[in-house]
C-alpha cells in the first residue's frame, strides 16, 4: 500500500517548489494569473494590461489634472499544456516525498521550467529592434569600435540596448537582460564582470545571474539560448540571439486546470503564480501506476518596443 504522505496533493506542492525554483523566465516577465479560474486548452482570456500615467508639473493656480485609471485588456490563448507523466512502481510508491521528489520529481519539473522558459523566449521573433549586429575586431578591451557600435560579444552592446530603450520612454527599473552561454562566457572575460558579484532573490535565478547590474540591466544566463546549430533548421537562428527587456515587454499568463471527471486521485495546487495538476491511476493492463503532472498557459508580447534583440552579425 501507498505511503499515505504521497498523495497527489503532496506531490503537486512538492512539484510546485521545484518548478519555481528552476524557471528563470518565468520570474523575469509580466504575470497574471488567477486561482479561481478553470480553464482548458485553447481558451481564450481577456488578461488585464498594467495602466500608464503621465506625470504633469503642478500648477497652483489650476490644482490637480485628475487621469483615469484605465486598464486596457489583451487577449492570451491558453495554447500551452505541457505534460511530464511517467509510470512508477509499487516500492516508488513507498517512498518518503522528499525521496519520491529527488528521484523522480525534480527531474520532472526541471523538463517542464525548461519548456515554460522556451515558450517565453520564442517571443524573440516579435521584436524588431537589434544591435550587436557589427563585425568584431581584435583591439583588446579599450578598441573604440567605428560609429560607437559594439558586437554581441562586448558588453557595452548594452549601453546600446539601454538607448534603444530611453528612446522609447521604457523605465528603467525592471530591465533584464538573458544571454546564451557564449555571450556569457565572453562578457565573464571582461574585467568589469570578472569583479562583480550580485546574487539574485531565488535559487533559480540565483543560479542563473551573473556578474554586475551592466548599464541598467540585470544579467542572467540561459541554456534555452541555443548556440549555432551544426545543421539548422529554416528560421533557427546560426547564433545566439539573446534578448535585453522591461519586465513588461512578455507576458506569461497561467491558470489552474479542471480535475478530469471520475479521476479519484487527482489534485490541483497553485502556488505564486503557477499552478500544477497532479493526477495518478493504476494502469491495469500493464499493472503499473502512471503518475501525470500537467500545467496550463499562455505566453504574449505585450509591447515589442520594450524589447531589444542582440544578435551576432552572422545571425539568420
Amino acid at each position: 500500500m501507498a505511503n499515505t504522505f504521497l498523495t497527489p496533493d503532496n506531490i503537486a506542492r512538492r512539484a510546485l517548489a521545484t518548478l519555481y525554483e528552476t524557471t528563470h523566465m518565468a520570474q523575469l516577465v509580466h504575470r497574471d494569473y488567477e486561482a479561481d479560474f478553470a480553464g482548458r486548452q485553447g481558451d481564450t482570456i481577456t488578461v488585464r494590461k498594467p495602466a500608464v500615467f503621465t506625470a504633469t508639473e503642478f500648477n497652483r493656480t489650476t490644482g490637480i489634472v485628475p487621469q483615469n485609471a484605465t486598464e486596457s485588456g489583451f487577449p492570451v490563448v491558453l495554447n500551452h499544456l505541457p505534460d511530464v507523466s511517467f509510470t512508477v512502481t509499487t516500492e516508488q510508491l513507498t517512498l518518503e516525498i522528499d525521496d519520491f521528489g529527488e528521484r523522480l520529481l525534480d527531474p520532472a519539473m526541471e523538463a517542464m521550467a525548461q519548456k515554460i522558459d522556451r515558450d517565453i523566449l520564442s517571443l524573440r521573433s516579435d521584436i524588431t529592434q537589434t544591435v550587436g549586429e557589427v563585425a568584431e575586431n581584435t583591439g583588446g578591451e579599450n578598441y573604440n569600435y567605428p560609429g560607437g557600435a559594439y558586437p554581441w560579444s562586448d558588453s557595452r552592446v548594452l549601453i546600446e540596448a539601454g538607448a534603444l530603450l530611453d528612446t522609447k520612454n521604457v523605465p528603467a527599473a525592471d530591465r533584464n537582460v538573458v544571454v546564451g552561454p557564449r555571450t556569457k562566457a565572453r562578457w565573464m572575460a571582461e574585467k568589469i564582470w570578472r569583479a562583480s558579484d550580485q546574487r539574485g532573490s531565488t535559487v533559480g535565478l540565483t543560479e542563473a545571474q551573473f556578474g554586475a547590474n551592466a548599464s541598467g540591466f540585470t544579467p542572467y544566463m540561459s541554456q534555452n539560448i541555443a548556440g549555432p546549430a551544426a545543421d539548422p533548421e529554416t528560421g533557427e537562428p546560426t547564433t545566439e540571439v539573446d534578448v535585453a527587456f522591461h519586465r513588461t515587454a512578455f507576458a506569461l499568463v497561467t491558470r489552474t486546470l479542471e480535475i478530469p471527471p471520475g479521476a479519484q486521485d487527482a489534485a490541483i495546487v497553485p502556488y505564486k503564480g503557477f499552478a500544477l495538476r497532479v493526477v495518478y491511476d493504476y494502469d491495469i493492463k500493464f499493472k503499473q501506476t502512471v503518475v501525470s503532472v500537467d500545467c496550463l498557459y499562455g505566453v504574449k508580447t505585450l509591447d515589442p518596443n520594450r524589447a531589444v534583440l542582440i544578435k551576432g552579425a552572422d545571425a539568420a
